[in-house]
């Protein structure tokens, strides 16, 4: 007779029959966390075929990338010979969600050293120990809601999470306003209702009174339909009832989504034919399983809805700062931008925000038809980066219209950042507040003349632009990075330099400037980061494949060129020079009032070889009349500076430095040769002044400018009845588009523009 614990012989089984005939998953791993042994049911369980995932690591079996921490605590924990328990959410193969319960043990030798990790795995919820899975589920259900703050993300986690563990149909419907609409509409097995039955999402929804989702939302709490045969509940529609009894609806829990004592919706769950299950009923513990569900969903939809508004709230307040859709229309420039918020990704490091940044640039009209481009990024995020960055644009536009140099712009826009803060606040505590110091911001400004193609800028710490020259992609060559604006805060020495630089741009050369967002930080597919050298060798080859199309399709190309989002807002502007040559007239006078009919007669010649009607040729010629009449007029009286005689000492005069008394008779004793006029007064007859006439013609004005040595800069003066001059330039402010005067390095110009048809 045998002793208890001896089998027969003939009693004796395989392992491999005993684990197979389990209903729960065991997965063995070696030391390494590598999978040596699954069992049939851990395929079933896990959602894969074979032996695909024998030798690779247990994160093989769908572990979702919330819970790598976790499945490397338990490695650790098992293999110093500990016991560890929780749960897991898992990916399947064919995409759906599967929460699993594990207890994992150490695999030991004889010896007593752990060799490796037993893992025994079941469906939460599937066995006599539902209680204790509650809690665990519950948890893990929290945190995967608490992984976004964008409300449709949230939504799909949400039908993910339930559909087809605990589902075979997944219903959200929201309130926007008084009407409730259709959020969510997720099936087992990617099936899809027949179009006129169940709303879809974004359709609205009517639930009739009696129907178990309005006495939900009316008794604001979770109502349970056990057997939908034996429970007739009225149905929303006639064409919905067809379809539950077509699908075979068995059973239906709905909940009410609440929040802060407020019903933001209803959300509802249904078992069918779909799937087969052991037992397609819920029954009290499901409903309360899933009204503590739906509570954890209404917090993260009601966090989700509110981060919305707050990111709608911020991109309007951005948008309108920054400049409009479409560029205007310039003379000799095609211009494409566009620019992208960054999406609120928290795997970017940068917490929970609305993502805005403060990246700018803008296309400003400058005298006589010349441009200002500017294109930026400050420093930072949110609200604060976004103020800082309209109030940039709105100073940089008032610089600007000095037509000052570029370096010049940017010393000035410099010392008006560091004025950004608030001093009392930066004495007592300058490192605990990041808003009591300047903020830190890079730019570029570029001045280009679509005439002359001549093309001046000045840098702040940006990237250099893509210049774009007979198909072939380049850089912009900087003869220096320059420093950020607001580098140099209030108290620190030294000066920061900004170098003047220049360059003539072929016809048809296109640039293509950008912020650091395009070529910052971008995710590849196994988790690292490209380097930004690879993302900007990615942007060239991608400009370069459509180098000779539209500046739209490059804009597209540049901003599609890295692939993964980015955890910076983007701005791409893309400027192209005209090919063919744009119409002037120039020509030198010299400054005398007889002058003004030539430089009229000049003026009208070329505006009716451009085919100026008649009109508005005799008034731009008016205009081009007062002008020169003011300059020449201004110039020829320009003060020349005093010059005192050089008197030789001669016999019986006072030394120099002291009184010279002149006497005649004396003087007229004089020989011509004791006065060298021209030596020793220094006497030179002033050279003759000149001033030069150039008119610019564009599509739908035309620009006059006059060019002179005088420094000083016209301004409109107030005449009395009885004056006779003083008219001049309040014609031309009254009659013209718009003038001004911009310093020159050799005098200055004074211009107008007048609209033309």
């Amino acid at each position: 007779m045998k002793r208890w614990g001896e089998a027969p012989v003939e009693a004796h089984l395989p392992p491999e029959t005993v684990l197979g005939q389990m209903e729960m998953a065991v997965i063995v791993c070696d030391r390494f966390s590598n999978v040596i042994y699954g069992n049939a049911f851990a395929r079933q369980l896990f959602g894969f075929g074979g032996d695909e995932i024998i030798g690779h690591s247990v994160l093989s079996l769908g572990i979702a990338e919330e819970d790598h921490e976790q499945a490397t605590e338990l490695a650790k924990h098992v293999l110093k010979g500990g016991v560890w328990e929780g749960t897991f959410c898992n990916l399947r193969a064919d995409g759906t969600t599967v929460y699993t319960r594990a207890h994992a043990v150490p695999l030991r030798h004889p010896s007593g050293a752990v060799d490796g990790i037993v893992i025994f795995a079941r469906e939460a919820l599937r066995s006599n120990q539902r209680e204790q899975d509650r809690y665990g589920l519950l948890e893990r259900i929290g945190e995967r809601l608490a992984g976004s703050l964008e409300l449709e993300t949230t939504l799909r986690r949400v039908a993910d999470t339930l559909v087809p563990q605990f589902a075979d149909h997944c219903f959200i419907d929201l309130y926007s306003g008084d009407n409730l609409y259709r959020r969510v509409s997720r099936h087992a097995g990617g099936w899809e209702p027949p179009p006129g039955t169940w709303p879809a999402a974004g359709d609205p929804v009517s639930y009739p009174p009696g129907h178990y989702s309005a006495k939900a939302m009316s008794r604001r709490d979770a109502v349970l339909v056990e057997d939908m045969i034996q429970h007739r509940y009225v149905a929303s529609s006639e064409s919905s009832k067809r379809l539950g009894d077509a699908m075979g609806i068995t059973s239906v829990i709905s909940a009410p989504l609440l929040v802060r004592g407020e019903l933001l919706g209803v959300m509802s769950l249904a078992l069918s034919n779909l799937s087969k299950r052991p037992d397609p009923h819920y029954d009290g513990f499901d409903r309360d399983l899933l009204g503590a569900i739906a509570g954890r969903v209404a917090l993260a939809v009601d966090n989700a809805m509110l981060f919305e508004e707050e990111r709608e709230t911020a991109l309007a307040f951005q948008k309108h700062l920054l400049p409009g859709d479409r560029p205007p229309p310039l003379d000799g420039l095609q211009i494409a931008w566009r620019y992208e918020p960054a999406r609120p990704l928290e795997s970017h490091g940068h917490g929970i925000q609305t993502q805005v940044g403060g990246d700018w640039y803008d296309v400003i009209p400058l005298s006589a038809g010349r441009v200002g481009l500017v294109i930026g990024d400050v420093e930072g995020r949110g609200a604060r980066a976004a103020a800082v960055m309209g109030q940039l644009r709105a100073a940089l536009r008032a610089f600007a219209q000095d037509d000052k140099p570029p370096a010049d712009i940017l010393r000035k826009l410099d010392e008006w950042v560091r004025t950004m803060t608030r001093p009392e606040r930066m004495r007592s505590s300058w490192n605990s507040d990041d808003s009591v110091r300047p903020p830190l911001v890079s730019c570029t400004y570029f001045v280009y003349d679509a005439w002359s193609r001549v093309l001046e800028f000045a840098n702040a710490g940006h990237d250099p632009p893509l210049l774009i020259v007979d198909g072939q992609v380049s850089e912009l060559d900087f003869e220096g990075e320059g420093g950020m604006l607001g580098l140099r805060a209030p108290g620190m020495g030294g000066e920061i330099l900004f170098n003047e630089e220049t360059t003539e741009l072929r016809p048809g050369s296109t640039l293509v400037l950008y912020t650091d967002g395009l070529i910052d930080r971008r995710p590849k597919d196994d988790g690292e980061y490209f380097t930004r050298e690879e993302c900007r060798a990615r942007v060239r080859a991608a400009v370069a494949d459509v180098a000779r199309g539209g500046v739209e399709a490059i804009a597209n190309a540049a901003y599609d060129a890295v692939p993964g989002d980015s955890g910076d807002d983007v701005a791409i502007v893309v400027i192209r020079t005209a090919a063919d040559e744009l119409g002037v007239v120039e020509r030198t006078f010299p400054a005398e009032p007889i002058m003004v009919s030539e430089a009229r007669r000049m003026a009208a010649d070329a505006f009716a070889s451009w085919g100026m009607l008649d009109e508005q040729a005799e008034l731009a010629c008016l205009l081009v009349s007062e002008v020169v009449t003011n300059v020449v007029l201004h110039a020829t009286t320009t003060p020349a500076p005093r010059r005192e005689p050089a008197v030789p000492i001669l016999a019986g005069m006072e030394p120099l430095g002291a009184p010279v008394q002149f006497d005649t008779d004396m003087v007229d004793s004089f020989d011509e040769d004791d006065w060298d006029l021209g030596a020793d007064l220094g006497r030179r007859e002033p050279p003759t002044k000149e001033f030069r006439l150039r008119l610019r013609r564009g599509a739908d004005a035309v620009w006059v400018e006059v060019f002179d040595t005088d420094m000083r800069l016209p301004r409109i003066r107030s005449a009395g009845e009885t004056d006779e001059g003083g008219r001049g330039l309040y014609l031309v402010d009254q009659l013209a588009t718009r003038w001004g005067a911009r310093p020159t390095s050799d005098g200055k110009a004074v211009w107008f523009e007048l609209r033309v048809d």
